[in-house]
């Protein structure tokens, strides 16, 4: 038998499935109630149905709803230990699973009262961004009872149905550190249905349904797999939880997740380009079991949740005092400076990874923004503090110097009316950039005792959730000049360089240049890309401009002195890396040989890891390439070997 409940104008029906049509009980009838009167029982109520059925509708003509809308209990399992295993390997931890597993079918408890039914919208978990989906059979209990023996347990189960353990990943790990079970990670959302289906329905073998799965997201496969890989059996988990508690009808164990038929099994943190990505407002995720129909669900958005102060922790380790060594003419504080005639430099100290620098220029009723911040929270108060200025005069176009998160990211909160500029490199290496959402994994992952905490220093400060990344809307090659309110404003692409497009803007009436992050004062320029002499090349560039106010992409305001500085920065880089390469060492060596000089003192020093790999890789293109990941924790083992 199928059961099923849907919507009517009479409340919640209840009815058995029977071809293309629904035999409904008479009102006020709950499939809690009939499932609790056991086998015997539901059948009897089902032949009543189908008899003399209160009425009969069309199956696609229902609005169908969780089977059991509200059960007393859910009980999540994990019964397929290679979902476990998986999910180890992909935080870094392995596959060799504690013997615990081995010898305790575990179970966690979800919420009944966030229940779906199986074509119901869900919203995300409020502040999650890693939102994902995991498929898997419920077992319901009928006639229930306690100190089940696995067998008894089995015959308790009155019916499957399809369960989706909605996962808010980013909030579960986490909430993982606290080590006293599962909470916000797992509450928001589970799903069942379409049907409740009876045991005599489904092929099993060795007590353990044989069911094929499959899982898509907007259509394309996800995972896929069969029941009958369990390590568990629902009738040892269901006995296990019965042990002194007695279980009721309408209670839900779920069984676990089919292996890969979820998002994290997929994710990787060394190779983050290959990963989908986490659910977004909009997907469609539909889940398929044999015998048990499937289900269709859209993603729907949540609002912000409410703050909570986080607690001082007396034992944490203190940040290290970070001081930019840099002199300038202004004072290097965070916040709005005027440095020329209705131009200002948004500057946000120590001008460190991730706190970069924006500009703003005026002109008469329209203004020109120059890069947004890393996170919405600090774009939000810059925009705030310029909104004396944009209130005069509108903002009408913001110009992005690179495609770096830190330069891009706040982009969602700017007017649908400004018009966001770019070079068409930066365009497209944006969409190659780890997303926001990911960047949250520096925090929550296990990146191991030397990258973790590194990653959690560098980007720890920040708040990834929320961000949607908009792109521009207007590129162009290698110059654009633009008329910002009767004033000339010069845009120049002069990379490849730090990425594969780096662009200045050149304010000539106010002697002003935003160099983006071909500048970097006072902290470690970083080539990502390169060649270092394209670098050097634009450093003279900008010198030729002779502009007498420069903005760095991180660190105080300077002057021409500041890009000579940066320029003999990157020609000691070429030096050392020459001279190593010379002598036959290998770049790990020549990194941690490497002498600094007078570029010692400034922030980052690790980042002559990437530079030194970077020099090595044009005088060898044969060098093997290596992921982002590998240079990070390269530079975090130089960090932590020399000490800052």
């Amino acid at each position: 038998m199928k059961w099923v409940t849907y919507r009517s104008d009479q409340g919640d029906r209840v009815g058995l499935v029977q071809g293309d049509d629904v035999y409904a009980l008479a009102p006020g009838a709950e499939l809690i109630e009939l499932v609790g009167r056991g086998a015997d029982g539901l059948q009897a109520a089902g032949d009543s149905a189908v008899a003399h059925p209160h009425e009969v509708v069309r199956l696609a003509d229902v609005t169908l709803r969780a089977p059991i809308p509200r059960p007393p209990s859910i009980r999540d399992s994990l019964c397929f230990l290679e979902h476990m295993r998986n999910c180890q390997e992909v935080m870094g931890v392995g596959r060799k699973l504690k013997d615990t597993w081995y010898a305790i079918p575990a179970f966690y408890f979800a919420c009944p009262s966030t229940v779906l039914g199986p074509y119901e919208p869900v919203p995300i978990a409020p502040g999650s961004s890693w939102w994902d989906f995991e498929l898997e059979i419920g077992a319901v209990i009928g006639v229930g009872g306690s100190d089940l023996t696995p067998d008894e347990a089995e015959r308790s189960i009155i019916g499957y149905t399809i369960y989706n353990d909605w996962s808010a990943r980013d909030l579960q790990m986490r909430e993982s550190g606290l080590a006293i079970g599962q909470a916000k990670g797992k509450d928001s959302a589970t799903t069942l249905g379409p049907y409740l289906v009876t045991p005599d329905e489904l092929p099993r073998r060795d007590g353990r349904l044989t069911l094929s799965v499959e899982a898509t997201v907007n259509g394309e496969r996800v995972g896929r797999g069969n029941t009958d890989t369990m390590d568990w059996t629902f009738g040892e988990v269901i006995s296990y939880a019965s042990r002194g508690v007695e279980l009721v009808p309408g209670d839900v164990f779920g069984s676990g997740t089919v292996p890969t038929c979820c998002l994290i099994e997929h994710f990787s943190l060394h190779d983050l380009p290959s990963f989908r990505g986490w659910l977004k407002p909009g997907d469609v995720v539909e889940l398929r079991v044999q015998g048990l129909g499937e289900v269709r669900q859209t993603i729907v958005a949540t609002p912000t949740p409410h703050r909570i102060a986080a607690r001082h922790n007396p034992d944490a380790t203190p940040p290290r005092h970070r001081v930019n060594p840099a002199k300038s003419p202004l004072p290097f504080t965070k916040g709005l400076h005027e440095i020329g005639p209705d131009v200002w430099a948004w500057l946000l100290p120590d001008g460190g990874l991730g706190w970069s620098n924006a500009g703003l220029v005026a002109g008469k009723g329209a203004a020109l923004l120059v890069d947004t911040l890393f996170d919405l929270l600090l774009t939000g108060e810059m925009l705030d503090a310029m909104k004396p200025i944009t209130d005069r005069n509108p903002l009408t176009h913001a110009v992005l110097t690179h495609a770096n998160g830190d330069h891009t990211h706040g982009n969602q909160l700017l007017d649908d009316a400004v018009r966001i500029i770019a070079a068409a490199d930066t365009a497209e290496q944006m969409h190659r950039e780890i997303p926001p959402d990911m960047l949250a994994a520096v925090s929550l992952a296990d990146m191991g005792p030397t990258l973790g905490p590194f990653m959690r220093e560098r980007f720890g400060r920040f708040e990834f959730t929320g961000i949607q990344l908009r792109m521009p809307d207007t590129t162009f090659d290698r110059d654009l000049t633009l008329d910002i309110g009767g004033r000339e404003v010069r845009v120049l692409n002069l990379g490849p360089a730090h990425t594969s497009a780096d662009s200045v803007v050149h304010i000539p009436d106010a002697g002003v240049l935003f160099a983006g992050d071909l500048l970097f004062i006072g902290c470690t320029p970083i080539v990502w890309e390169g060649p270092i002499a394209n670098w050097i090349a634009a450093c003279d560039t900008m010198l030729a401009l002779e502009a007498h106010t420069v903005v760095p992409g991180h660190g105080p305001i300077t002057d021409a002195d500041g890009i000579r500085a940066v320029r003999g920065y990157l020609t000691h880089v070429i030096d050392q890396a020459d001279a190593a390469h010379a002598k036959g060492l290998p770049f790990r060596e020549a990194a941690a040989t490497v002498d600094l000089a007078e570029y010692a003192t400034w922030l980052d020093p690790e980042r002559i890891v990437v530079n030194i790999y970077q020099r090595y890789r044009e005088l060898d293109p044969d060098l093997a390439a290596l992921a982002q990941t590998d240079l990070l924790t390269l530079m975090a083992e130089w960090d932590t070997e020399r000490g800052e």
